[in-house]
């Protein structure tokens, strides 16, 4: 699966209703779409607009166990993580988030449901 997909999964996986009724919550995750191929005109209207790379791929805005909130970079198996995304998840947890990296759609379910647990 690409990383597109295991995204994909993760939202298929929180609608279900046996899923959105034990964490309603979920309904706040959302996706925060900073990746992708962009031409040059539209990747600079996109910076002047705030775009950063190596912002997390998902957010979840709800506070937990004294985090005030999810951040999920979801990658593959092979995935790996740049720079600018470690340096996003360090900022992040300075600022009281949790941030997690997950491999694949499950792990990411698993996280949500660790973290939603809090």
């Amino acid at each position: 699966m690409t990383e597109a997909q295991h995204q994909a999964a993760v939202f298929r996986w929180g609608a279900q209703p046996s899923i959105r009724s034990k964490w309603p919550e979920l309904k706040l995750l959302h996706h925060i779409p900073n990746g992708g191929s962009r031409d040059a005109v539209e990747g600079a209207h996109l910076k002047a607009q705030g775009v950063k790379p190596g912002v997390p791929d998902l957010c979840l805005p709800v506070a937990r166990g004294g985090y005030h909130g999810l951040y999920i970079e979801l990658k593959t198996d092979k995935g790996v993580i740049s720079p600018q995304q470690q340096w996003w998840g360090e900022e992040l947890r300075e600022q009281g988030f949790e941030w997690e990296v997950c491999r694949g759609w499950k792990s990411a379910a698993e996280v949500l449901e660790w973290y939603l647990s809090l």
